[in-house]
């Protein structure tokens, strides 16, 4: 199934962003503020520690099971309150798969806490063998695509699935084959390169120009937080990442203020709060849903009515797919959480054990509908 048709706005939007983002280099080229040196009253005025709160639930209100964030108890009447609001997709199986008679679903994956349990460190994040067959078994039958925060040089090492569609930096580092292309403008929007395995393929870079001053902070905050125990600083090509969920909570603090007083000196980054992670990433009017929108594009399923997208993760930076999707009822968004919490999504799994049984349970039913 092929669709075609351009999303004039959509590509209106790409060339004015990428203006702004010249003009924001510029600006930091010519003119660097000093830094300025922070005060605690800094990071309380500016709520950087209520959003770290609020996005790290307390522990006492969890308990481990094999790694997982699970509520305390199975049948919390809370929980199963907010279930009737965002209904289990597994449970919901009849009617999502209904729906997708007589449309090519496209999935949408994140990458921690979707298809592996969010874990004290990061680096620890591996796939196990029977989500990797999984996901390798889903994309013989869909288009996949694995949309993270990480870089997608590391989210692509991670998985190891050649046959998938990735994009690092929350979606400002989406690589595709050569074979897709989307025109911008009329320009060709791709730079050409090969993956690891020897493949041609096109990278789409929106924040591009961001690349060194990225760099920049992640080198400085490294410096800045080396003191703090447990704090971890990641640089994800288009983005840094600021890890505490090994950081004494009293301490968090400290990290808030290391983040803000680097923001001071660069008006052109700003801050997102993950799930005990602060984000740093480019002032640029892209994210998650507009890397799902750009992705439909480039597989030809742009205004079309024939696909039914299904993008499935478990942060904050998830909702701006769920919340695209949603829009016009153009596809589901499908929320990987233990805990009830407000989202964009319309579906939910409790953990990445029912995000690998609901993906096993699409390619059965695909399956069936070829007998």
């Amino acid at each position: 199934m092929h669709c075609s048709g351009g999303d004039e706005k959509f590509s209106g939007s790409l060339h004015l962003m990428g203006r702004c983002a010249h003009n924001c280099t510029d600006k930091k080229t010519l003119k660097r503020k000093k830094p300025i040196p922070g005060k605690v009253d800094d990071v309380r005025a500016s709520g950087y520690l209520d959003a770290m709160k609020s996005s790290s639930p307390p522990r006492n209100k969890l308990i481990k099971d094999f790694s997982n964030e699970v509520a305390s108890s199975e049948n919390d009447a809370t929980y199963n309150s907010w279930l009737m609001k965002y209904p289990s997709a597994l449970t919901a199986f009849e009617k999502i798969t209904n729906y997708a008679k007589g449309k090519q679903i496209a999935l949408f994956l994140d990458y921690d806490g979707t298809l592996t349990p969010i874990v004290d460190d990061p680096d620890s994040a591996f796939i196990s063998p029977s989500m990797q067959a999984t996901v390798r078994s889903v994309a013989k039958y869909f288009p996949t695509a694995v949309i993270s925060g990480r870089s997608r040089s590391k989210v692509y090492e991670l998985v190891g699935v050649p046959e998938l569609y990735y994009a690092g930096s929350h979606g400002m580092d989406i690589m595709v084959p050569v074979k897709h292309s989307v025109s911008v403008d009329g320009h060709i929007s791709y730079v050409r390169s090969t993956d690891q395995w020897g493949k041609e393929v096109n990278l789409f870079q929106p924040a591009s120009e961001f690349l060194s001053m990225i760099d920049e902070v992640f080198r400085t905050l490294v410096e800045m937080t080396k003191e703090i125990n447990g704090a971890k600083v990641e640089n994800h090509k288009f983005c840094t990442s600021v890890h505490y969920r090994l950081v004494d909570e009293k301490d968090w603090t400290m990290v808030a203020q290391c983040v803000h007083d680097v923001l001071k000196d660069y008006p052109c980054l700003r801050l997102k709060h993950g799930r005990k992670v602060l984000d740093i990433r480019p002032v640029i009017d892209w994210d998650k849903g507009k890397a799902v929108k750009f992705l439909l594009e480039s597989l030809g399923f742009s205004n079309c009515n024939g696909v039914l997208p299904i993008f499935i993760g478990d942060d904050t930076t998830d909702e701006d797919a769920f919340k695209v999707l949603r829009e016009g009822n153009r596809g589901c968004g499908i929320l990987v959480s233990s805990l009830p919490k407000e989202s964009n999504a319309l579906y939910s799994l409790r953990d990445p054990s029912e995000v690998m049984g609901f993906l096993n349970s699409l390619v059965r039913w695909k399956k069936s509908l070829a007998v």
